[in-house]
């Protein structure tokens, strides 16, 4: 049996949750969650929804001109299952609905999901409609996602439709069945449909245009007709230049976007001025147009479309002719537009051919609107309207004249066409808006991450297929690793990285391939040039083919017909290169599209450039950090251990562990935790680690060896906390936490202590878990305050289990929460360190962890009464050889016979210097573990100092003796005195 997938996991109460305040980020989707936080911004509610309705909702006839039949394609498609297809206007209101069966029809109905109803986000919470408004993107939801508790039974996917000249969202359409019928591919399948119906708009524009253009030509004289003319200047006959016709251009295009405007004056070189007017112009079926004419005076004549159109001078009155245009800039060969002037091949487009126009300025159009209110300028239908000026003498007509278009310039004086359109934005403006779009989305999507590979993926998802249909990658291997590259160029090995593409059958090479370019392909020219290098027809290019004759030829025969290779380039280096390829897009790359590949991999590069700096400072750190953890295990008796670490994904910090043995067969169990991240991090762990060790060597108790520890961490960062010469500050090292334990295996007794580190837990053998209730202290380097210590006794076989703060607390989960977790993880009996330290990672570690981790688990053990001898001293210097004597006996019981000469010489030194030289309580005691270990304690607080006996001295040389007979020996102190100890190896 299928389970929905919002039945599973975290959505399943979310919704409760999140109305109940509690943090919900780590099981509901973003769009969504940012949706429901719209909802109950504006106090809408679950279970309780008014729905408003209004009977009179209807949209813009050219736009369900333009919808009806992907409507109608949409509809029968979804036929079969069960699938309703719902047409909103941009208010969120329904204008029309189809499909879907009987059952679906009445449960729609039941919820007002009909037509009249408003669904926007702010009425009826989260679904397809309202929440792609409010996302002004296409949007998925399904069952527990919705706000609205009547919805829940749904899934739907919806996507705002845009008017594709001016980007404003005109309707949502949108997708809807039962939510056991819900899949994914219904987003898939609005967007698409949308991005139908906002092409058939634009097909719209461009027929309204070309009737536009179609009016004028018919209000204006034939040519070689006997129409009216006028001319312009003292009749020389001297054509425009092209720069001076590019400016006049360039004039018109500000004209067109200015929509209070009617006049402009243009000084052009030679003394000559022109006078640019513009006007409305209507065609045969009503379409409203704008056009710009022009008129020079000072020596130059100018014609317009078919013919003269005749002028007055401006002091005497307006220039007639064709109305004023509001429509972009044209470009040379850019073919019909829509909605602005493009350049005009065959009377077919609307601009001027051959314009050297870049497109639209300042927002270019204006829309109907704005050129209706554009004074004194009466529209033009079936005839131009002109002033009665007298007929000039036409020129006699040529027979094998060509026919004129838009730009034409010819012989006679009168005004001149430049520009016509629709009010709006035409087709370059929607190139342009386009790129801009793009441009904005890749500085969004690329370089969310700091990972070197899921950055060039990001490129690749950004640019397939909107700008080209297949999109590859390829760095070498030393990017990959965080380092510096070398020169890049033919033959050099690199590494495909990613590859986008619209489909799987491009024969390419697959992530993954190494490749080294021949010196005649495009990628390594660019490589060793730096430059983007465009190939508009692959077929074409040799070079390409040689890199792998067989494999090329199969691409270029499944469609691959373009190219462009933009090396990847950041701070001065090449990172390697891109190449965008086009396949199902029938038009070549050119040039514009050589510079938006470039700008995009630009900025591309950045991003992966500084996520191979990140790279080698992370491997970096962490290599640090790695060699100043712990190596293996240290031999002890006391404890079974097992210990993890685990580094941030946003980079290696500071926290540590350690198990450090010490006399007495105990143990100390330290972890610890640095502010920060990065190699500072990691080298201030060094820093205090190696202090702790070198306190335990010394065997001081816990409170005391932190606050040696504090002390240390304070001067640290009081003498080295400025700022580096030409670097960043030091952020220091105050706020540095630890956790320091020792257990004694022979008492059973463990004491703690910590400075502002988490509390420790204990498990005991029947899985009752329990925080250590300890004093939290200050952190280290604040100085100041005493550190208290906490002592328990621990059966054996009980588990400490010591953390730091990444475990048990995020920014998604508070640190209550996560201790909470820890306890009911940690409450089984019987379980080994391994298994624990497992299973707390699988419970506890997030996903992607923000800090990182470090975990020690330690079993403790017990040295039993077999392994222990202990003998209580009276102060008498008799005693000495009764010590011996016990000591040799004791040996022998363990069958340690070869030791007895060495333990015998060193008891009688120690016991001997207690004596003479101290106070207080003798005690003798022999520990058998991994070591011999021999123990004298007593009273006095004084230790005894190693030194050589000179050789008229008496005394002096027990010490010395014992010291080279022994392994190890040292001093600890007691809160009665001191133990002098050593350690002999077992046989």
């Amino acid at each position: 049996m299928s389970v929905p997938w919002d039945d599973i996991g975290g959505l399943v109460d979310a919704h409760e949750r999140f109305l109940a305040g509690a943090p919900v980020e780590a099981d509901v989707r973003g769009p969504v969650l940012e949706s429901w936080k719209r909802c109950r911004s504006v106090g809408l509610e679950p279970d309780r929804l008014l729905v408003t309705y209004a009977p009179d909702v209807n949209m813009d006839e050219r736009f369900l001109r333009a919808a009806e039949p992907v409507l109608r394609t949409l509809t029968a498609s979804l036929a079969d299952v069960g699938m309703a297809v719902a047409l909103c206007d941009a208010r969120g209101r329904m204008v029309r609905r189809f499909g879907g069966d009987r059952r679906l029809r009445d449960r729609l109905d039941a919820v007002s999901f009909a037509p009249g109803f408003d669904a926007s986000e702010w009425v009826v919470g989260t679904n397809g409609v309202g929440t792609a408004l409010a996302e002004r993107g296409p949007v998925y939801v399904v069952g527990r996602e919705h706000f609205a508790d009547c919805l829940q039974p749904f899934a739907c996917a919806g996507a705002p439709v845009r008017d594709p000249l001016s980007g404003r969202i005109e309707a949502v359409l949108d997708l809807t069945c039962l939510r056991d019928d819900g899949d994914p591919t219904m987003l898939r399948l609005v967007r698409e449909a949308a991005r139908d119906i906002e092409a058939r708009m634009l097909e719209q524009a461009t027929r309204r245009e070309r009737a536009l253009l179609a009016a004028y030509r018919r209000a204006g004289p034939e040519p070689g007709g006997t129409g009216p003319r006028d001319e312009w200047g003292d009749g020389d006959g001297v054509a425009l230049g092209r720069i001076d016709l590019a400016f006049l251009r360039e004039r018109a295009e500000e004209l067109l976007a200015s929509p209070r405007r009617t006049l402009d004056e243009v000084a052009l070189p030679g003394g000559r001025v022109a006078i640019l007017l513009r006007r409305l112009v209507r065609g045969a079926d009503g379409e409203l147009g704008v056009a710009v004419e022009a008129r020079v005076s000072g020596g130059t004549r100018v014609t317009g479309l078919g013919g003269t159109v005749a002028a007055p001078d401006p002091a005497t009155g307006p220039l007639p002719g064709a109305g004023a245009g509001a429509g972009a800039g044209a470009g040379a060969g850019a073919g019909a537009g829509a909605g602005a002037s493009t350049g005009v091949r065959d009377g077919a487009g609307t601009g001027v051919h051959g314009s050297a126009g870049t497109g639209v300025r300042d927002g270019a159009g204006t829309g109907v609107r704005d050129g209706m209110r554009v004074p004194r300028a009466p529209a033009v239908s079936a005839r131009l309207v002109t002033t009665a000026v007298p007929p000039a003498v036409p020129p006699a007509p040529s027979a094998a004249a060509a026919p004129e278009t838009v730009g034409d310039i010819l012989g006679g004086g009168g005004s001149r066409l430049l520009l016509v359109g629709e009010p709006g934005v035409g087709r370059l403006a929607v190139l342009a808006r386009r790129r801009l779009e793009l441009l904005h989305e890749a500085g969004v999507r690329i370089g969310t991450t700091l990972d070197v590979a899921r950055t060039a993926e990001e490129l690749t998802e950004v640019t397939v297929p909107r700008f080209a249909d297949f999109v590859a990658v390829d760095l070498p291997d030393a990017v990959l690793r965080g380092e510096e590259p070398g020169p890049l160029g033919a033959k050099t090995r690199l590494r495909r990285v990613a590859l986008g593409a619209v489909h799987e059958e491009s024969h390419l090479w697959s992530v993954g391939d190494a490749v080294a370019y021949v010196a005649s392909t495009p990628q390594a020219r660019c490589l060793e040039s730096g430059r983007a290098v465009l190939e508009p027809v692959l077929s074409d290019s040799g070079g390409w083919r040689a890199q792998d004759p067989s494999r090329l030829e199969r691409a270029l025969a499944a469609g691959i017909h373009s190219l462009i290779t933009v090396p990847l380039r950041a701070r001065g280096a090449t990172l390697g290169a891109v190449s965008f390829y086009r396949s199902e897009k029938p038009a070549p790359f050119e040039d514009d599209d050589l510079s938006l590949a470039q700008e995009l991999t630009s900025r591309a590069a950045i991003c992966i450039d500084n996520a191979r700096r990140f790279t080698r400072e992370h491997h970096t750190a962490l290599t640090l950090q790695r060699s100043l953890l712990p190596r293996g295990r240290p031999e002890q008796s006391a404890v079974e251990v097992a210990h993890r670490y685990l580094p941030a994904q946003a980079g290696v910090g500071g926290d540590w562990f350690d198990v450090i043995p010490l006399s007495g067969a105990r143990v100390a169990l330290v972890v610890g935790d640095v502010v920060g991240h990065g190699l500072h991090a990691a080298a201030t762990m060094g820093r205090l680690r190696t202090a702790v060790h070198n306190f335990c060597a010394l065997d001081l108790p816990p409170d005391e060896l932190l606050t040696h520890l504090d002390d240390l961490a304070g001067r640290l960062d009081r003498g080295e906390g400025g700022a580096v010469e030409g670097g960043p500050a030091d952020s220091g090292i105050v706020g540095a936490t630890c956790l320091y334990a020792v257990y004694d295996p022979v008492s059973r007794r463990c004491t703690l202590t910590r400075a502002g580190h988490p509390l420790p837990a204990v498990v005991r053998p029947d899985g009752t878990v329990e925080f250590v209730d300890l004093p939290a202290g200050a952190p280290l380097g604040l100085g100041g305050m005493p550190f208290e210590t906490v002592e328990l006794e621990l059966a054996e076989g009980s588990q400490l289990v010591l953390y730091t703060d990444g475990l048990v607390e995020d920014r998604l989960r508070d640190i209550d929460a996560g201790l909470d977790r820890l306890r009911a993880v940690l409450a089984v009996p019987e379980r080994a360190p391994e298994e624990t330290c497992e299973a707390v990672l699988d419970a506890l570690l997030p996903a992607r962890p923000t800090d990182d981790v470090a975990l020690l688990v330690a079993r403790t053990h017990v040295l039993g009464p077999d392994r222990v001898a202990q003998w209580d001293l009276p102060s008498d210097p008799a005693v000495v050889s009764r010590a011996r004597t016990a000591a040799t006996e004791q040996l022998t019981a363990w069958g340690l016979d070869d030791l007895a000469f060495t333990t015998e010489l060193v008891v009688s030194e120690l016991v001997t210097n207690a004596i003479r030289h101290a106070h207080g309580p003798v005690q003798l005691r022999l520990l058998r573990d991994r070591a011999l270990i021999c123990e004298v304690s007593d009273g006095s607080g004084t230790s005894p100092r190693l030194r050589r006996a000179r050789n008229e001295d008496e005394g002096g040389r027990g010490l010395f003796l014992a010291a080279r007979l022994t392994e190890r020996w040292g001093t600890r102190y007691t809160p009665e005195g001191k133990v002098i100890w050593t350690e002999q190896p077992l046989p």
